[in-house]
């Protein structure tokens, strides 16, 4: 039997990347898994993948109305959330000149008002107990060039976790963060970020990690299930780092 076993979990962001390896893994432990994703084509995929116990939602979550429809359709369909993965996020990597009022907005509107809002029209369906677990990153604690929007985005998430795990605590509910370190995902690639850019990052990522290598989605998911599960009862307010130890290099 898995950890989470008869636990209805929502992923967002979970058609690709980590929120579909760890869409998979809550799936795998047991766990009835609804994912979000705005492509519907990799929906369609991740969907199949999931089987008949999963549940996937073509929204936008920049749009309150999607954030809406998600949760409806949710309650409708299983009634209840034990666990939720706000992972869906975009990355956009640019010098501070080069950065514009419409980057801004976007970058904002998808990493912090989507998170945010998330959480706030999920509470109703969250049960006591239940675990809400944030995609934080590296970036929120250290300083990498070219970064500073994605970079505040993302310590904005860290402030939000680290207030609603005061919040919400009361309620049963733990909220946790797992700060990310480099991971072999698309998030960069698909950001229309300069391919000279993306070569001197990529570079410096696995070079300045202590393994030598980007990181796995598998590998982030093992932490998310552990986060979800009751394994984790006595962790609230906490920021995992899935880094392979980036993070040495800022102490």
């Amino acid at each position: 039997m898995g950890v989470l076993e008869g636990k209805v979990a929502l992923v967002t962001g979970g058609n690709s990347g980590i929120g579909l390896a760890t869409a998979k893994e809550f799936h795998a432990q047991g766990a009835k898994v609804v994912i979000s994703g705005r492509d519907p084509a990799t929906l369609a995929d991740a969907a199949r993948e999931l089987g008949p116990d999963g549940l996937a939602v073509q929204a936008d979550l920049t749009k309150l109305a999607d954030i809406d429809g998600l949760m409806a359709r949710t309650r409708a369909r299983f009634g209840k959330l034990d666990v939720l993965f706000v992972n869906a996020g975009i990355y956009k990597g640019a010098a501070l000149e080069a950065v514009d009022e419409a980057a801004f907005d976007e970058m904002l509107d998808a990493n912090f008002k989507g998170a945010y809002f998330t959480v706030q029209k999920a509470l109703p369906l969250l049960n006591r107990p239940a675990s809400i677990i944030f995609n934080g990153s590296v970036n929120a604690l250290t300083g990498i060039a070219n970064s500073s929007l994605y970079s505040a985005n993302k310590g904005a998430v860290h402030a939000l976790a680290r207030a609603l795990a005061a919040e919400l605590i009361g309620r049963g509910i733990r909220v946790n963060t797992i700060t990310i370190g480099p991971t072999a995902t698309h998030l960069l690639t698909r950001s229309g970020t300069s391919a000279e850019i993306l070569k001197a990052q990529d570079v410096a990522r696995v070079s300045r990690s202590p393994v030598k290598r980007l990181g796995r989605p598998e590998e982030v998911a093992k932490v998310a299930a552990f986060l979800a599960s009751d394994d984790s009862s006595f962790v609230v307010g906490a920021e995992i780092a899935a880094d392979g130890g980036w993070l040495l290099n800022t102490m």
